[in-house]
This record gives C-alpha cells, sequence and structure tokens, in this order.
C-alpha cells in the first residue's frame, strides 16, 4: 500500500522531468475548413480599362506592418470583423507574386475594372511576402497598400486568414454598385 502512494506522490514530478526541455505552443487555434479559392485567370490580351478606372496611381509614403489593414470612415466595425475572420468569401482572387511593380499595377486596375463590371463585392488578393526579393522586404505587399487606399470603390481590406494565405495576400471590400452603372 505505501509503494502505491509513493507511486501517486511521484506522478507529478514524473511529468514535469519527461516535460522539461520542451518548448510551449502557443498557437492552439484550427482554421475552419473552407474550400480553397483558385487565383481568377485575366485574359492575356490588353482589355480595354474604363477611363476611371485607368486612373493613375501614384505612390505614397506608407508605412506598411506585417498585418495589413485599411477601412474607410462609416464602414460598420461588425462588417470589417467579418472580412478579417475571413467570413466574407472572396468571389474572385488574383495573385501577383512574382510580377514587377509596373506589370502588378496593371493587372491589380484590370482585376479592380472585372470585379466593378461583375459587381463583386469580396476580393481576394496575393502579394506576397517579399522572400523572393533582392531586398527581402515584401515591395508588392506595399504597392498593394498604396494603390488599394486611392482606389474609391475600395471601402476596405485587411490581411487574409492563414488559410488563404495570411499576411501574403489581403481580401478587399468593395463598394456595391447599382445595376445603372
Amino acid at each position: 500500500m505505501t509503494k502505491k502512494n509513493h507511486d501517486a506522490d511521484e506522478e507529478p514530478n514524473l511529468f514535469l522531468n519527461e516535460m522539461s526541455g520542451t518548448l510551449r505552443h502557443r498557437d492552439d487555434r484550427i482554421e475552419p475548413y473552407r474550400k480553397k479559392i483558385r487565383p481568377f485567370p485575366l485574359p492575356p490580351e490588353k482589355t480595354a480599362i474604363p477611363a476611371e478606372e485607368g486612373q493613375e496611381l501614384i505612390d505614397l509614403n506608407i508605412e506598411t506592418g506585417e498585418i495589413l489593414e485599411y477601412i474607410r470612415p462609416g464602414i460598420q466595425n461588425r462588417l470589417f470583423q467579418e472580412l478579417r475572420r475571413g467570413h466574407l468569401p472572396p468571389e474572385e482572387s488574383l495573385d501577383l507574386h512574382g510580377l514587377r511593380v509596373s506589370q502588378a499595377r496593371f493587372e491589380l486596375t484590370r482585376f479592380l475594372a472585372f470585379a466593378r463590371h461583375h459587381r463583386l463585392r469580396v476580393i481576394h488578393i496575393v502579394h506576397g511576402k517579399g522572400f523572393g526579393s533582392r531586398t527581402e522586404q515584401p515591395v508588392l505587399k506595399q504597392k498593394v497598400n498604396q494603390w488599394l487606399r486611392q482606389r474609391s470603390e475600395v471601402l476596405a481590406f485587411c490581411s487574409a486568414t492563414r488559410f488563404d494565405g495570411g499576411t501574403g495576400a489581403v481580401y478587399v471590400l468593395l463598394k456595391r454598385e447599382n445595376a445603372h452603372n
């Protein structure tokens, strides 16, 4: 009987001894299953861009952090939170990473024109994390952050969930367009 009590007293120490030297894993969130969206292939030919869509995007001096977030005044916080959590599924996706800045600007402008024409509400843009650049800085991430802020049809954008590219992609909330526009 004393042996049984003796083992019970040593059990907590036995566990602690076995666990010494291990690192605690603090990220225990589980991503819900969601069908992965495939990037939308834009036609390779030069698509005509309406005059208002072809506005020149200028480079701004905006600090770009790890996580991108932008919301226009007047947008409901609840709507933005749903966008951040990935609860508003993107209707189309554009993959820019690996492109040169001038190519990315053109493709983004064309994709926004496509989204407006098709009255899309939420889109997904992959810009990458900058691991392939010479400076190892996220050039396209910074440019996308600047360009989207200049577009009147962009109501909000934020870094995607891990499932959809994390800090290498953004979800974009677009204005609802009237049928006659």
